[in-house]
């Protein structure tokens, strides 16, 4: 590797000084598809939900990919090619979950605010189970069921009131946040359940933050829950699933997170082998297998600070501003003479606000502009966050798959931004 460049994408690969992606010339595909532009791994994908299957093939089991994550239909229909189901937070998700072809009955749903007529929606279709996170949750659920008069299933999602050392935005298991249950009222929470007639209470849920790179976070919130079961069992609850969550973290730059094989086999010896496991990765499963690719448009020094805009800004990828993330960010092309006139600069993007930047003091090469880079590990909430600010179209996506690449969304044009306003 030349000096001073580093990868952590595994797809990634320079050859001849040209960055591949699987067996994709990089510059060859923007070419055809322009940039800013999001490319992903179909072979990563596959790779990242099979470690998940084979840490938990000794149980019965149920992989949800958190499609929240990113829920580009190709993908959907790749999971569900694999025997997935996925894990939902809106009507949106679960129409867009449905018209990709994943069965109902491999569908979770989860999330605080699930409207009346979400859970009409979701009841009609007869997806597996709803995560409760409140009483006033549970008597809507209970009172739509009747109107129908199907009993439906139903979890309780427990915070287990355990610290994660993520970013306090992605935590979602610490005392004081607005998800689940507090573990300690969880008990009478479930007497509450068993006396309304269309709730069939028989699943323990939780979901403890995203970006977890160690595993004493799940092993603690997972020997509180599963703690619960016996006292439940004594008040005639038999638990009959235990959905985990998702929130393992990936390699951004230094994490050396756990695998999914080294997690389940620590985190399972706690958990009845009974009971049926839900997963809901989404991260892991998407994170690594997605690239941003960016132009470079111009050169800009202010004072000692070296300034490299580009065509790609906070509306394709908010993480750097909205989290402080950290995106390794590399050149598509280099050169033999690479790392002799290396310099500092701040990737920034061209919308009118300060906390649009890609990323900070990263030490690149002298570039020209034209040149290209590639923003690693943006699969995971990166096109699904991405926005029309500045009255920016969105941009395309593209998958790539060994020697073959394919357009699954179209990029926006300029009327698309005004075609579903009325005047």
């Amino acid at each position: 590797m030349k000096k001073g460049i580093f990868l952590v994408t595994e797809k990634l690969h320079y050859k001849d000084n040209k960055l591949f992606f699987e067996n994709i010339d990089l510059k060859t595909l923007v070419k055809t598809y322009k940039t800013p532009v999001y490319v992903y791994s179909k072979n990563q994908i596959i790779e990242n939900y099979k470690n998940y299957d084979s840490a938990l093939k000794d149980r019965a089991y149920l992989i949800c990919y958190a499609m929240k994550a990113n829920s580009n239909r190709e993908i959907l229909k790749i999971i569900n090619g694999l025997g997935g189901g996925v894990d939902i937070t809106s009507g949106g998700e679960l129409y867009r979950a449905l018209n990709a072809g994943i069965k109902p009955e491999k569908i979770v749903y989860a999330g605080v605010g699930k409207s009346e007529q979400e859970i009409i929606y979701a009841i009609k279709n007869k997806i597996l189970i709803f995560n409760i996170e409140s009483k006033e949750e549970a008597i809507l659920i209970n009172k739509v069921a009747g109107r129908y008069n199907k009993k439906v299933l139903v979890a309780v999602r427990v915070n287990p009131h355990v610290q994660t050392n993520t970013h306090s935005h992605i935590s979602t298991g610490e005392e004081g946040t607005k998800f689940g249950i507090p573990i300690n009222e969880v008990i009478d929470f479930f007497k509450f359940l068993s006396i309304q007639k269309y709730l069939d209470a028989k699943g323990l849920h939780f979901h403890i933050g995203s970006q977890i790179t160690q595993i004493n976070p799940f092993l603690a919130a997972t020997k509180k829950v599963v703690s619960l079961i016996p006292k439940l069992r004594q008040i005639g609850i038999k638990i009959k699933y235990l959905d985990i969550g998702g929130g393992l973290g990936i390699k951004y730059k230094t994490e050396e997170p756990p695998t999914p094989v080294k997690l389940m086999k620590n985190l399972l010896k706690f958990v009845s082998k009974d009971l049926i496991i839900i997963c809901e990765p989404g991260r892991y499963i998407i994170g690594n297998s997605g690239i941003l690719v960016t132009k470079v448009l111009y050169h800009k020094t202010v004072g000692n600070k070296n300034f490299l805009i580009v065509d790609a800004s906070m509306t394709d990828l908010i993480r750097p501003a909205f989290y402080g993330a950290y995106h390794n960010i590399v050149p598509i092309q280099v050169t033999d003479c690479f790392g002799e006139n290396m310099d500092y600069y701040d990737i920034v993007g061209p919308v009118c606000e300060t906390s649009d930047f890609l990323g900070k003091k990263r030490l690149l090469p002298n570039l020209e502009n034209g040149d290209y880079l590639v923003v690693e590990c943006a699969g995971a909430y990166g096109f699904s966050m991405s926005s029309n600010y500045n009255s920016r179209p969105k941009s395309a996506e593209i998958m790539v798959s060994e020697n073959k690449f394919y357009k699954i969304r179209d990029r926006e044009k300029y009327s698309d931004l005004v075609r579903k306003e009325i005047c």
